[in-house]
């Protein structure tokens, strides 16, 4: 069977031929590369060849007696024949083309795109850890199941929660089998508990996952300054409310100051909390949700524990839950019988999440972060990281300001909407030049409370001179032809497709090299 080469059109495209020479910024000659217009199909040459076999040593024999007829290729596939050289080279090129925390600042607000330290890529590596079969038996699993056990029990001592189950794969399925769990603990009890509360400036994960989970959603509306309404959540609080879902710090960069008194008001009731744990890199080792009321809790240990994601994958997203809730878990989960591991599914559970025990890469990767930073180490990271996000914001308060809050935790939400009434540019024109500065934009449009937001978080490992230049790029947009801002980024590619209709109505196509 013929494979033929992808190639892929989107008429809505401006490539950077199309840019005006009068704009151009001094990044665009470096980046007009070949490569990002060239297939590998484009440097086949017939007859080249990276690799010459030797004879086959194996007596023929006629493929129709090895395999069905109907399941052999009508002819061999249409592979590009190219000498390794220019196989290496045609990929090389196209990495550069991409952005990464190994190769660019990412303050990537809300999804905290942190520094993945080489170490524990090493480490996660070790034969005896990639190594193990997931169909091993227990006893031959050992070394593992050990370290995963570790894991669990950090975990539970972070979020002040001792019952963990690492099954979840990412955050918005870790939030999916909390909720789960909370479903099964309420009819358990014979309690019809239907509505699930969540703040306006929840991540959209939230409504999804209770929806998902059966759950009607309800959304509150937020103080001026940008806190739970106290009065409006006990305005709604019943012996229906199931759960209250907040994320804290909240997704404006702020601590919310109520939360005890927000579990207060939800336990009163016979409801749970349930706490987002997406920013948790604010508060590691400082404060603990299960100390301030929270039941339940997500990590997500692809962002707040170093393991490297993006582009749709990996993640992890173990959960953490009260003593009592523990028993309505997804197994299997670790336990040590003396010197022994062991898979356990607890007595009530909701089933399996995911195959196996959860996305072990990514969790070997927190496991040997934490193990490599300890207790101190780990709240030194939400001291920095907390110190980098208050630098930056008042670097930019002053043309990007922010609405709420004098002080922000790991990250901040500022607004370009004083810029657009101004000038008319705005935060996707600001988002999309710093593309050609050299920095990946900071996260648009998101949450929906601020106009023009954009949400910037630096983390901790970024030092003060990346900060300042940062600062200084945007600075330097702001001053720029807003012509030059609606167009940008020069220096790409690609330069503004049409988002949404590249998401909903891709254009794609696959075409014969001939053809």
């Amino acid at each position: 069977m013929s494979v033929p080469p992808a190639t892929i059109t989107a008429d809505s495209v401006t490539r950077i031929d199309a840019v005006e020479p009068s704009v151009p910024p001094e990044r665009t000659p470096s980046m007009r590369n070949p490569v990002a217009t060239q297939s590998i199909f484009d440097l086949a040459v017939p007859g080249r060849r990276s690799m010459l076999f030797p004879p086959s040593d194996v007596p023929d024999s006629p493929l129709d007696e090895l395999l069905p007829a109907d399941q052999l290729a009508g002819s061999p596939p249409a592979l590009p024949e190219v000498a390794e050289p220019d196989i290496v080279r045609h990929f090389v090129n196209l990495s550069t083309l991409n952005m990464s925390v190994d190769t660019h600042f990412y303050p990537l607000g809300s999804c905290t795109m942190k520094y993945n330290p080489k170490r524990h890529e090493r480490l996660a590596k070790l034969p005896g850890l990639v190594d193990v079969h997931p169909y091993q038996t227990p006893e031959d699993s050992q070394g593992l199941l050990s370290v995963l056990y570790e894991m669990q029990e950090m975990l539970g001592e972070i979020a002040g929660l001792p019952a963990v189950s690492l099954q979840p794969a990412a955050g918005a399925q870790g939030e999916f089998t909390a909720l789960l769990v909370a479903a099964a603990y309420f009819r358990d009890r014979g309690e019809n508990r239907t509505k699930v509360l969540f703040p306006s400036s929840a991540h959209g994960t939230n409504p999804a996952s209770a929806a998902l989970a059966g759950f009607e959603t309800v959304q509150l509306g937020a103080s001026a300054d940008g806190l739970v309404d106290l009065d409006e959540l006990a305005s709604h609080l019943d012996d229906q409310t199931a759960v209250f879902m907040i994320t804290n710090p909240n997704t404006l960069g702020l601590f919310e100051k109520d939360v005890a008194r927000i579990s207060q008001l939800l336990h009163d009731v016979g409801g749970l909390v349930y706490i987002d744990g997406a920013n948790m890199n604010a508060v590691l080792g400082i404060t603990r949700p299960g100390d301030f009321g929270g039941d339940m809790m997500h990590y997500n240990v692809h962002k707040t524990f170093t393991g490297p994601h993006g582009g749709g994958g990996p993640g992890s997203g173990p959960i953490a839950v009260r003593d009592f809730l523990g028993d309505y878990l997804p197994g299997p989960v670790i336990t040590r019988n003396g010197d022994t591991f062991e898979l356990a599914t607890p007595p009530k559970s909701v089933g399996r999440m995911r195959t196996f025990f959860g996305n072990v890469g990514i969790l070997l990767r927190g496991y040997f972060y934490l193990r490599t930073l300890g207790p101190d180490g780990l709240k030194a990271v939400s001291e920095n990281a907390v110190l980098n996000a208050n630098y930056l914001r008042v670097l930019l308060n002053d043309v990007l300001p922010v609405k709420h809050g004098d002080l922000c935790m790991h990250e901040f939400v500022s607004s370009a909407a004083p810029v657009k009434k101004e000038r008319g540019v705005t935060a996707m024109d600001v988002a999309k030049r710093l593309l050609d500065h050299g920095f990946h934009a900071p996260t648009v449009y998101f949450p929906l409370v601020v106009p023009e937001a954009m949400m910037m978080e630096p983390t901790e490992t970024e030092s003060k001179a990346t900060l300042d230049a940062f600062a200084a790029a945007i600075r330097s947009i702001l001053e720029e032809d807003p012509e030059v801002l609606h167009t940008a980024p020069h220096g790409t590619p690609v330069s503004r497709p049409d988002e949404v209709a590249a998401a909903r109505k891709p254009s794609l196509r696959f075409c014969r090299p001939d053809r």
